[in-house]
């Protein structure tokens, strides 16, 4: 938001780390000249509405679940993975609203987190090394040097992709799937035998003898919206910004720019340079923005980021996404929700638990383990309380298969069992049970607060 001297294409004479590379420009231009010319994935008056309901959070009205998987697949984008994925969100959400009492904002982390920054080029692979495996949108993940040529025309396809999630998504939305009085068939098979499934049915069956009590005291059940549909917001990392360009339509009602990619997006760890850019192209365009913020990031850094992304102090506009890892989070946090709480910048505090939390198996294999997971969320409630800033949401990786990817939980994956079902392209993910396992615990940490508003207001 720089005003006149921005641009859609302004980001093109910073530095643009983590960018694919393409061999061929002819191709490139191509692909972007493509993705001008399709219609918005998502509309203005949508990531308003978004906006408004993370002013909410942002307030302590409110509580924001964002998740989803780490890196979407093209393989994937079919009517059960999408629904699967649905279906633990709800659950999630379900937990969080009843267990807590307060509303959830719910975001996915779905069609469009096709591209990911990798901290390094290259991965083993067999006997050598490979380029890493850096997302659909910008290469295949077959374990081939060949495979992994960045190819623009992934940009197109990864439109298509999330086109039809989109398409999906919104028929599930308001079609009837979301509807609270089937809140019992969003438990899933595998799900419903273990001890949180158990747990969540009788969630369940309260919420429908609440529902039969509102309709036995004269209250109009079928005719409240929001019993029947919900609002499920799109989110990704805004990493390709080639692909964000494409996609930056002008607003007609108000004349603003805003990326039409997806409702919220968010600039990585890796990109949050505020002299880079990714920042400069997100200055500009007025979709609500999460910033992820890691161990290195400091106070001074924190609020000129907000001032440069921010600078109307728009409540709602910037959700600030903390992912300092489980031993350092309650060392590290307080000073920046300390410096933002003086300067009464009216952000979202989130807490990521995963991405600085992963380590390597004696045999290799990438994982996180589900009680450090839960500690950097329980590091993160005590430090918001401590500092007075009210904890506004979880960000988490986590997918509606029945994998074993995390270890740990109510019924432990063990190290043995990882290789079982491991399917991620990237970054481990927590599992249907694990992932409705932290929406009781966190739900119990928010039930500790002494009031939304006395965290905000105090």
């Amino acid at each position: 938001m720089t005003g006149s001297v921005w641009s859609p294409s302004s980001w093109r004479s910073l530095p643009a780390p983590h960018q694919p590379g393409w061999p061929s420009e002819e191709r490139a231009e191509a692909a972007r000249a493509r993705l001008a010319s399709v219609p918005p994935l998502v509309f203005a008056g949508e990531a308003r509405g978004l906006q408004a309901s993370l002013a909410e959070v942002a307030a302590g009205k409110a509580f924001l679940l964002q998740a989803g998987d780490c890196a979407e697949s093209f393989h994937d984008v079919s009517a059960v993975h999408i629904r699967e994925k649905l279906k633990i969100l709800l659950q999630m959400a379900a937990v969080l609203t009843y267990g807590a009492t307060l509303p959830v904002v719910k975001v996915g982390r779905i069609a469009g987190q096709f591209a990911k920054a990798r901290s390094a080029p290259r991965e083993p692979s067999g006997e050598g090394e490979i380029p890493s495996f850096r997302g659909h949108m910008i290469h295949d993940d077959a374990p081939t040097e060949s495979a992994r040529i960045p190819d623009p025309e992934r940009m197109v396809q990864a439109y298509y992709h999330a086109t039809s999630t989109l398409n999906l998504m919104r028929a599930f939305t308001k079609g009837g799937f979301a509807d609270l009085m089937r809140v019992h068939e969003w438990n899933q098979e595998f799900v419903a035998s273990s001890p949180q499934g158990r747990r969540y049915e009788q969630l369940a069956a309260e919420i429908e003898r609440a529902l039969r009590f509102m309709a036995a005291c004269g209250i109009d059940v079928a005719a409240e919206h929001g019993l029947h549909e919900v609002d499920v917001w799109t989110s990704h990392e805004g990493l390709v910004l080639d692909y964000e360009e494409a996609l930056t339509r002008r607003d007609s009602t108000t004349g603003d720019w805003y990326c039409c990619s997806g409702h919220m997006l968010w600039i990585g760890e890796r990109t949050r340079d505020p002299g880079g850019a990714h920042v400069e192209f997100f200055s500009g365009v007025h979709n609500p923005l999460g910033i992820k913020l890691g161990p290195t990031a400091t106070p001074d850094e924190v609020l000129e980021l907000c001032a440069r992304l921010n600078p109307n102090r728009i409540p709602g506009r910037l959700t600030l996404i903390s992912r300092m890892g489980a031993e350092q989070v309650f060392e590290l946090l307080p000073p920046l929700l300390r410096a933002v709480r003086e300067a009464e910048q009216p952000v979202v505090w989130a807490c990521d638990p995963m991405h600085a939390n992963v380590f390597k198996t004696e045999s290799g294999v990438k994982t996180r383990r589900f009680d450090v997971i839960m500690a950097e969320i329980e590091g993160f409630f005590a430090a918001c309380r401590r500092e007075r800033v009210w904890p506004g949401g979880v960000h988490i990786e986590f997918t509606g298969d029945d994998v074993t990817e995390c270890l740990g939980g109510s019924e432990a994956v063990v190290e043995e069992q990882l290789s079982s079902r491991y399917m991620s392209l990237c970054d481990p993910r927590l599992n249907a049970r694990q992932s409705l396992d932290l929406a009781f615990r966190v739900a119990e940490l928010m039930r500790q607060r002494s009031g939304p508003g006395d965290a905000v207001d105090a």
